[in-house]
């Protein structure tokens, strides 16, 4: 989509954008090819050195100068030409706030590739291995998962981003990833139901009950947000492009979901399960936020951990 892009370069509006295309100057080639352009020859010139910038800058697998050239809601253009360099990651935390609660696992997937941290084991070689990927592909990573990294890392992640919270936002779907999730036909199975905050549980488990178990229920969970992240942003991307002229040049086919490394442990999210159920009928009989939807916790599953 990039090669059809031209609202990066300064002075280009997507209004101008898509006259262009409607003129059929649809990509750089048929730009620098035309005869008939009533521009200037100063704006001309500025066009076609940005536009050789621009293919320099494909090669050289750097996102970063296009995002800082496109408007925020236009970042899903950079999906195709740099989907190789791309990392979709996922974190699960003992709470919201950086600098108090922790990272307990982060998951990464390339679209070939799974990789899982843990703390205490192997969450420092996070730090390098983030670097070597220049798209960062996520759920509401722009006001979580990324600002909470850089926090709790003492690092600075300057990639370029795709936050599937707005572009699915954009398109019309909402509810939190496993709302979106559902609206799109992803089925979670075994794992329905499990949310952030019922990470929270299967970590503590893990942590006071020596419960491995826990663990591989945790990574599987944190392992399928971000398979699951693949198939959104493919998904997206293709729905973006209805709205340009490229829809079929450029739709992407659906990748095969990969196998996840570890299963969810039933008697274990039974056991996490009964002991919300316990405490939730604790607060019915003694008065204390007895709507599940406004207690604290309620409202952080509804709006963040999700």
């Amino acid at each position: 989509m990039l090669e059809h892009t031209f609202s990066h370069i300064a002075g280009i509006g997507a209004k101008t954008e898509t006259d262009l295309w409607a003129n059929n100057i649809s990509d750089w080639d048929s730009f620098n090819n035309a005869t008939e352009l009533k521009l200037s020859d100063s704006k001309l010139n500025h066009i076609k050195k940005t536009l050789l910038e621009s293919e320099k800058n494909i090669k050289e697998n750097n996102p970063n100068y296009f995002s800082e050239g496109l408007q925020t809601n236009q970042h899903w253009r950079l999906f195709r030409e740099f989907k190789q360099s791309t990392a979709y990651i996922d974190i699960e935390t003992t709470g919201l706030y950086p600098g108090y609660d922790k990272i307990t696992t982060i998951a990464i997937y390339d679209g070939s590739q799974i990789k899982y941290y843990v703390n205490g084991k192997n969450l420092d070689d996070f730090k390098t291995d983030i670097f070597d990927y220049n798209l960062l592909v996520t759920y509401n990573g722009k006001c979580f998962d990324i600002p909470f990294i850089e926090e709790f890392f003492k690092i600075t992640l300057n990639h370029s981003q795709i936050d599937l919270r707005y572009l699915l936002h954009s398109l019309g779907y909402s509810g939190g990833l496993k709302g979106c999730e559902k609206q799109l036909g992803i089925s979670r199975n075994e794992l329905e139901g499990i949310d952030g905050y019922f990470a929270i549980y299967l970590w503590e488990d893990y942590k006071e009950n020596k419960n491995k178990k826990a663990l591989d229920t945790l990574l599987a969970y944190n392992i399928e947000d971000v398979v699951n992240l693949e198939n959104l942003m493919h998904q997206a991307y293709n729905l973006k492009l209805q709205t340009t002229p490229f829809e079929e040049e450029l739709k992407m086919s659906i990748p095969e979901r990969p196998i996840i490394p570890f299963e969810p442990d039933q008697r274990t999210i039974e056991k996490i399960k009964n002991r919300q159920y316990s405490a939730y009928t604790y607060e019915l009989d003694f008065g204390i936020e007895t709507e599940p939807e406004t207690s604290v916790w309620g409202w952080l599953k509804k709006n963040l951990l999700q």
